[in-house]
């Protein structure tokens, strides 16, 4: 039987709350522990961020309202805001990037769903910065620890979809690599998860909701609250020595107690899980790529134009129901946050390109009348085998042509999937292509030293070049 592990403090494993067996892990983690693969995603994770954070700079007019709140609030310049262009105090940078890394629905997931990246990343730039002289591997080291709290979280804790994991969790996973970032001791580390459960929010209500712009900047709140979180512990605030598992703590408020801590800590220092993460093909919500890959393949194999089809059948589970109804909004969205929420848009989108495309998600593409008209002849049918239970559920699409030949194809091996996942060459492809949309593109020699470095980081002294040459100065 293996013998629990002993804390720092004298308490085992199997006694102290998680706020400090989490702790004990993230201020012991080094880069020498990490596999393979949890390298190359922090790694991957970090270039893709960049990318569609440049993306949502030139794409998405909301972030501008908080752009112009982080620069006239001044403060001392100690963090970029990518993009835009000047250096601000490390939280606020936090929040300005955060407003822009998940605005796109491009982010980096895991193969459950939801995203730690949107909130740890804009967190660990700005903690770099205000650190200053970070190394690659530490930089590396820091995403990976945050990565993985984030998976085991979401892997075994239920959810039921009430609250919005991403930011409930996501401050949570960012603080820890936040404060990995910025050097802090296990017991700062603990008191900083104290901390950041007061920055814990956001309902399922955000992301179902029609109109509005929280939908897209919701990753600026927990990245934000990390980097504070953090900062406050290492200037000496304390936090609450039972915040996961103590009664009314965040396992108990926000999940009811249900979660597996076994299997939560199994592995735990030894198993990285960061290597799972996921990269997406496509610029919409995760749970919508099955069925457009299984629409691109139908319209692709069958040369199937929008004049030869009658009706595009979407066979839905209860998430996928939520992007569909108000039927008469998803099928013309008014808003780019809600056309990339909107299944019948984005499978009429599938159907007329072949693809799914940044461009697709513009006032200008929004009013094509093609695709609107494609997106009326989409018609959902529920199917609650389809149900969203932890792993991401298949969609299945049937078109009906005009002829009266009908063809079903169900979405499996979806490019940035576990079984068909994004290579080097694709995310770099990717950055290139989010840098092209920026508010001011980087020329082509700055896309290569940060892909290259990116690439290469644990080689890298100083990791914080990354988000300074993204940083026009102004």
């Amino acid at each position: 039987m293996r013998q629990p592990e002993r804390q720092t403090d004298g308490t085992t494993a199997a006694s102290a709350d998680l706020c400090q067996v989490l702790a004990d892990y993230a201020s012991n983690a080094t880069y020498d522990q990490l596999p393979r693969d949890a390298v190359d995603a922090a790694k991957k994770s970090i270039v893709d961020a960049l990318g569609v954070i440049m993306a949502a700079s030139g794409m998405e007019p909301a972030v501008r309202g908080v752009i112009d709140f982080v620069k006239e609030s001044g403060g001392r310049p100690e963090a970029s805001i990518l993009a835009f262009g000047g250096k601000v105090p490390a939280v606020m940078a936090a929040l300005a990037n955060g407003a822009m890394v998940h605005c796109l629905d491009y982010d980096d997931q895991t193969p459950w769903g939801q995203h730690s990246g949107s909130s740890l990343l804009p967190a660990v730039f700005a903690a770099a910065e205000r650190r200053g002289g970070a190394s690659g591997k530490e930089m590396i080291t820091a995403v990976a620890v945050g990565q993985d709290i984030f998976n085991r979280m979401r892997q075994h804790v239920e959810w039921k979809k009430d609250w919005n994991f991403s930011t409930v969790m996501g401050v949570l996973s960012a603080t820890a690599a936040s404060s990995v970032m910025l050097g802090l001791s296990r017991d700062q580390i603990a008191h900083s998860f104290g901390i950041a459960s007061m920055q814990c929010c956001g309902t399922m209500n955000v992301i179902h909701s029609v109109g509005g712009d929280l939908r897209a900047m919701y990753a600026a709140f927990p990245a934000k609250g990390a980097v504070l979180a953090a900062i406050l512990a290492q200037k000496g605030v304390t936090g609450v020595p039972e915040i996961f598992e103590g009664e009314h703590g965040i396992l108990d408020l926000y999940f009811g107690k249900r979660y597996d801590r076994e299997q939560l800590l199994d592995g735990l220092g030894t198993n990285f899980t960061g290597g799972r993460t996921l990269y997406k093909r496509w610029p919409t919500v995760g749970t919508a790529h099955s069925h457009i890959h299984a629409t691109i393949e139908i319209v692709k194999e069958h040369d199937l134009g929008l004049e030869d089809i009658a009706e595009i059948r979407v066979f839905v589970g209860d998430y996928h129901e939520l992007m569909c109804n108000p039927l008469p909004a998803r099928r013309a969205p008014t808003t780019l946050v809600d056309a990339k929420f909107s299944l019948p848009y984005i499978v009429a989108v599938a159907a007329a390109h072949r693809d799914v495309r940044l461009a697709d998600f513009t006032a200008e593409a929004l009013r094509d009348r093609r695709v609107l008209g494609a997106a009326e002849r989409v018609v959902p049918v529920v199917d609650r085998a389809l149900d969203w239970k932890l792993t991401l559920p298949p969609g299945r699409v049937e078109i009906v042509a005009r002829d009266g030949r009908v063809f079903t194809r169900v979405g499996t091996d979806i490019p940035g999937s576990e079984s068909s996942p994004m290579s080097w060459d694709d995310v770099i492809a990717k950055f290139r292509d989010c840098c092209a949309a920026a508010v001011v593109p980087p020329g082509a020699q700055c896309v290569y030293d940060v892909t290259s470095t990116a690439r290469h980081l644990e080689w890298v002294d100083d990791a914080t070049r990354l988000t300074r040459v993204l940083s026009p100065e102004v």
